[in-house]
């Protein structure tokens, strides 16, 4: 069966979430594109543990994945029955993601902007994902974006992964910091975690009536 791929192109800049320096706009799409050139999924198929784990509370109907990549968590949302935005900065990762979602059988809207630019329309989401980026003035417009009852899923580094890994401490969360930024809404779950590996901060939060 043939699908319909689109691809709609906004800017050429994102900030890196993986702690490499900063890059200029054109060289950081580059890397990124070289990074996914790999017919290998680098972060694999599979979508974030916390997001499969976390799924019951999400409620149905349009979601958007910010910094999509490879389109792992775009395509579980679709395949579980959301109508899915994903962007990203990379063409060849949204590209990938398109792949993945024909091999599931699924479909997802792509969309590759400058996140630095892109605005997110105002009360059209049930559902937003943000995984492993940090954008601190995407916090409003989340709020925003977000319809009554939806809900944000969001899971990134805290300043204690610096003590694992080397990266810059602007990629990072201040202790308490996602918490704050969604101060209003109803907090259904909060966690500070460190492991072996990583020092993250996950939050589910529904955005109240009131907002």
């Amino acid at each position: 069966m043939w699908q319909k791929i689109v691809i709609i192109v906004i800017g050429v800049f994102v900030i890196s979430c993986s702690g490499d320096s900063m890059d200029s706009p054109n060289e950081d799409r580059k890397k990124w594109d070289s990074k996914y050139k790999n017919n290998k999924f680098i972060y694999g198929k599979e979508p974030a543990f916390y997001l499969k784990e976390s799924i019951s509370h999400l409620p149905k109907g349009k979601a958007l994945d910010i910094a999509a990549g490879e389109g792992r968590n775009a395509v579980f949302l679709a395949e579980k029955g959301w109508e899915v935005d994903a962007v990203d900065i990379s063409a060849v990762g949204l590209e990938k993601a398109q792949q993945l979602a024909a091999e599931r059988s699924s479909t997802i809207n792509t969309v590759v902007a400058d996140l630095t630019k892109y605005k997110i329309a105002e009360n059209t989401y049930d559902v937003i994902v943000n995984f492993y980026y940090l954008q601190r003035d995407l916090f409003p417009q989340i709020r925003k974006a977000l319809k009554v009852d939806g809900v944000v899923i969001f899971e990134t580094f805290t300043t204690d992964h610096l003590q694992i890994s080397k990266m810059k401490r602007e990629y990072c969360l201040e202790k308490g910091e996602l918490k704050e930024a969604f101060i209003g809404f109803e907090i259904i779950e909060y966690k500070e975690i460190i492991t072996s590996s990583k020092a993250v901060a996950r939050l589910i939060a529904r955005k109240k009536r009131t907002e």
